[in-house]
């Protein structure tokens, strides 16, 4: 059957209905635009959507507030399409400014989505690519009608006067609360003064917090306030765990979770910094499990890959640092001058320095005594090397990034603060799917009990715990404590322990170097390559061995005889987690045991078996 044709002879887009709720066709868009919408397999609007699309086609300003995954992209790319669309001006009339480079990426294959039937009246530039300044000036200079880029990167550009803003009619500002904590104040005030008179403003963000009201002041005119409240329903889907442990069992309980395969899907694991990212990728590589790397230090391109593969199920478990940490108007846990935590063995002293945009480095207090002019001097140049590191200021991975089904969140580390954690366990239980949060604080009285796996922050956990628990009691949610029955996975120990020896800070700095290398000729494959060959994307792994500790292949299986005597279940006695599957394994080794009974000969059935297949008692020869 032939659809109907509108007046501009394109074809009505069939749009699901909802049920007595609004529908993307009741907004009036463009019916290109519901085709995107119905090619991206949106069903019915989200409630920030069904709030916010209105206001803004009105031209109000808008002011939301949502939690991540609740649909905030295409709330405000809809009707920035539509104005594009109704005016057909060739001038750049939308900026899109994002905390982060990821979050870019993400926004751009947004906008390429929604307008895949009107790609001829829609260009869209993604800025924070690393592209030459020269190629910068040439993108800009067509005069697209969307500009997606970080404050940093449009600061730049307004001020050598490749990006004009003369017609600039919207102007939005994504995950508003985090933009002023990463450090772009400056550039935002250069923004503010080149934007003319009488723009749509629209701020969306998971929190309000002072610093949105400060960019509320300084950009928008009497805004529309949304405050979105989780729904009811939704509060039960995250099911938060808290497990009290000591040091190195950290390391024992991650190696007993992911070998016995207590969590059933995706995970993302979250540590202190990168030296600790590659110790837990290096001794999980002992046992056998892969994993992939996610840190500031990776070239752009290659992290933007992970996400992807990562969401497409190539991956399962990520272990990402989180460098740039969410304070929010809350101070971080601070170590006591003096106090001093080991990576490896290797001694780090001091206090966390923080400031806006998070923990910014560990500073330096005076050397223990005891120690000999040589162990200074080599400490003191790993540090000055550590910090000639270049890292990504536009990194951040609690936010933004949008990470697909993720089963599990794991806070190998605790963070320094309860929003940091918040928006950790962001990353599960979205768009109505159940998901699981496990933490692992460290007691105060287990702290540098196990100097090789001590960590600095771990010394304050039980404090930040205190403000977890009470931060997200006030959002009428529970941190529940989870207790592993510690005796059934004792016979573990001596394994983790021969993994833990393996992994020396020699190995950790070689891995690291490795792989960055090949991240960084991964990068120039997916730049080069993949632009030119879209269609072309074949897996680039990033889970692959490191190889460069010493491999104990014994350590990949696991015999029958460790296996705790209530099977897996015995492990965790506390009841079931959120996506722990435990199996039945009571069936497994009856069958077992019969098949052992039939090899052995035991029974009839066996010894006829045996006597079958004997070639000593069936090998006849007749003597010459």
């Amino acid at each position: 059957m032939k659809r109907k044709l509108d007046h501009d002879n394109v074809p009505a887009a069939e749009v699901p209905k909802s049920d007595g709720g609004p529908s993307f066709a009741a907004f009036g868009l463009d019916p290109r635009l519901l085709r995107g919408i119905a090619a991206a397999k949106f069903s019915v609007p989200t409630p920030v959507q069904a709030s916010a699309i209105p206001s803004a086609l009105e031209g109000r300003d808008i002011l939301a507030r949502a939690k991540t995954g609740s649909g905030k992209t295409a709330a405000y790319l809809l009707p920035v399409l539509q104005s594009i669309l109704k005016r057909k001006q060739q001038h750049t009339s939308v900026l899109i400014l994002v905390p982060t480079r990821e979050l870019a990426e993400q926004v751009y294959k947004a906008v390429e989505s929604l307008s895949t039937f009107c790609a001829k009246d829609v260009q869209a530039v993604n800025l924070t690519q690393k592209f030459s300044d020269a190629v910068q000036r040439s993108l800009l200079a067509v005069s697209p009608d969307i500009v997606i880029t970080t404050p940093g990167r449009a600061s730049l550009n307004l001020n050598t006067l490749a990006l004009s803003l003369d017609h600039l009619s919207h102007l939005v500002i994504d995950e508003a609360d985090l933009v002023l904590s990463y450090g772009y104040e400056n550039d935002l005030h250069v923004i503010s003064k080149t934007l003319p008179k009488g723009i749509q403003t629209i701020l969306m963000s998971a929190t309000l917090t002072d610093e949105v009201d400060l960019l509320k002041v300084q950009f928008s005119r009497d805004p529309v306030i949304l405050k979105l409240e989780e729904a009811e329903d939704d509060r039960g889907l995250l099911s938060q765990y808290v497990v009290k442990c000591a040091e190195d069992e950290k390391f024992l309980l991650i190696y007993v979770i992911f070998k016995l395969k207590l969590i059933k899907g995706k995970c993302i694991l979250f540590v202190g910094d990168i030296d600790r990212c590659y110790r837990l990728k290096l001794y999980l590589e002992q046992f056998g499990i892969k994993s992939c790397v996610l840190n500031s230090e990776l070239p752009v391109n290659s992290r933007i890959h992970i996400v992807e593969e990562f969401n497409k199920n190539v991956y399962d478990i990520i272990i990402a640092t989180d460098e740039n940490e969410v304070l929010g108007d809350e101070e971080p846990e601070t170590l006591t001058a003096g106090d001093t935590g080991t990576e490896g063995g290797e001694a780090s002293n001091g206090t966390l320095e923080t400031g806006s945009g998070g923990i910014k480095k560990l500073r330096e207090s005076p050397e223990p005594a005891g120690e000999d002019d040589s162990t200074r001097s080599k400490d003191s140049q790993r540090k000055k090397k550590r910090k000639n590191t270049k890292r990504d200021k536009e990194y951040g991975i609690s936010r933004g990034i949008d990470f697909k089904n993720v089963a599990c969140v794991i806070n190998f580390d605790l963070p320094t603060t309860s929003k940091s954690y918040t928006h950790r366990i962001g990353r599960t239980a979205r768009a109505g799917k159940t998901g699981m949060a496990l933490s692992f604080v460290i007691p105060k009285e287990h702290y540098r009990k196990h100097k090789s796996t001590t960590f600095p922050t771990t010394e304050n956990d039980e404090a930040v715990l205190a403000k977890i628990i009470k931060h997200q009691g006030k959002q009428g949610k529970q941190v529940k404590p989870y207790h592993f029955d510690m005796a059934q996975v004792e016979g573990f120990r001596y394994r983790m322990g021969d993994a833990l020896r393996a992994v020396t800070r020699l190995a950790i700095r070689e891995a690291r170097t490795r792989e960055l290398r090949q991240e960084l000729l991964k990068s120039e494959k997916l730049k080069r390559h993949f632009e030119e060959n879209p269609g072309d994307l074949q897996h680039l792994r990033h889970d692959g061995e490191l190889r460069v500790t010493r491999i104990q292949h014994h350590l990949k299986h696991i015999p029958d005889y460790l296996l705790p005597k209530g099977g897996k279940r015995g492990i965790a006695s506390g009841g079931e987690l959120g996506h722990v599957g435990v199996r039945k394994v009571s069936e497994n080794r009856i069958r077992k045991a019969r098949m052992n009974n039939r090899t052995k000969g035991k029974g009839k059935k066996g010894a006829a078996l045996r006597r079958k297949v004997d070639p000593l008692k069936t090998f006849k020869a007749k003597a010459v």
